[in-house]
């Protein structure tokens, strides 16, 4: 089958079947009697093998070694490969992010477009600096899911702080914040949570309550904290567990102070206090905290539960207890 044949047939162009040849990929098996290119069967099964292997992705040097090399290793190839398409649509999909995000922006200009397309690139750029930067600048220009995107994989504690405070500007991205309290690596959890603190709005409040019964201690903590100072009750059980931690436990107790605004909730949180000082789980340390934090509770449930304290085994805990009711005016 002479060249022009096969090209009409294979789909490959002459030219390219010349550049195979002239790497060596590929030799006709014959020449006629004027001197043309004649492929056999074999040499086609060849040309169909490389255009195969073209269609994977791999380079005509690749090819080559593919074919001919007896010591190639088809898995290490097949290993590259997926790492580089991997990589490809990664890129891609990054691409593709961007261009919804700058479609989402309506832009009015190409000069318009150019910006945000140079924002969002700041946002993933490997300096710190120029994240820093173009966090400043995204606060008007960028979409709040792109911010809250970028605050999930910022680990400089600077950056991230400017990325939180254009995302409370924002006043969104709580899809992306609710998808990462999801994450299977905690400190993409800890950003959520803490982005979602500094969110107004209904929506981060909804997503912090659901947080309050989250696996990890930190997130339930965090967003307890929050909860608490803006008088969410539900909050009080976990801030409770914070001063039995040991773990932002002043904090905690400031919360819950906040909570204890009326007889009926001094009460219960009061309740909740004594609970776990009479708990045999609790430990020495953390029954003096659960006291110290008795000291911003009102009412009369606080009260006798420092009265009973005072005569308490531990007598750190029962000197705590008598200068929180002298400071009380009840001693």
């Amino acid at each position: 089958m002479l060249i022009g044949e096969v090209a009409r047939r294979s789909g490959v162009s002459a030219r390219m079947l010349r550049h195979y040849e002239s790497l060596g990929l590929v030799r006709p098996s014959g020449r006629t009697g004027s001197g043309y290119r004649e492929y056999a069967g074999e040499d086609i099964r060849r040309i169909f093998h490389i255009e195969s292997l073209r269609a994977m992705g791999l380079s005509l040097r690749e090819i080559g070694r593919a074919l001919d090399d007896p010591g190639f290793a088809p898995s290490a190839l097949v290993d590259d490969l997926i790492r580089r398409t991997r990589e490809r649509i990664a890129a891609e999909t990054e691409l593709l992010t961007r261009l919804h995000r700058v479609h989402a922006r309506e832009p009015a200009g190409w000069e318009e477009v150019l910006q945000v397309l140079a924002l969002l690139r700041g946002l993933g750029d490997d300096d710190a600096a120029a994240r820093h930067r173009a966090a400043l600048a995204s606060v008007d220009e960028v979409p709040a899911e792109a911010l809250a995107e970028a605050a999930l994989g910022e680990s400089d504690p600077y950056v991230a702080g400017v990325l939180r405070w254009a995302l409370a500007r924002s006043g969104g991205g709580t899809a992306a914040l609710a998808e990462g309290l999801g994450s299977p690596d905690a400190a993409v959890r800890d950003r959520a949570v803490r982005a979602l603190a500094e969110l107004p709005g209904g929506e981060a409040d909804a997503l912090l309550r659901d947080a309050l019964v989250s696996p990890d201690a930190v997130v339930r903590g965090r967003a307890a904290l929050t909860l608490g100072t803006r008088g969410e009750a539900d909050a009080a059980p976990v801030l409770v567990d914070l001063v039995v931690a040991g773990r932002n436990d002043t904090d905690a107790a400031d919360a819950l102070g906040v909570l204890a605004g009326d007889d009926g909730a001094a009460d219960r949180i009061a309740s909740l206090l004594v609970g776990r000082l009479a708990d045999e789980a609790t430990g020495a340390s953390a029954r003096g905290r659960l006291t110290q934090a008795l000291a911003g509770i009102p009412g009369a449930t606080a009260s006798r539960a420092l009265t009973g304290l005072l005569d308490d085994p531990d007598r750190a805990v029962a000197l705590t207890a008598a200068y929180l009711l002298q400071l009380r005016g009840e001693r």
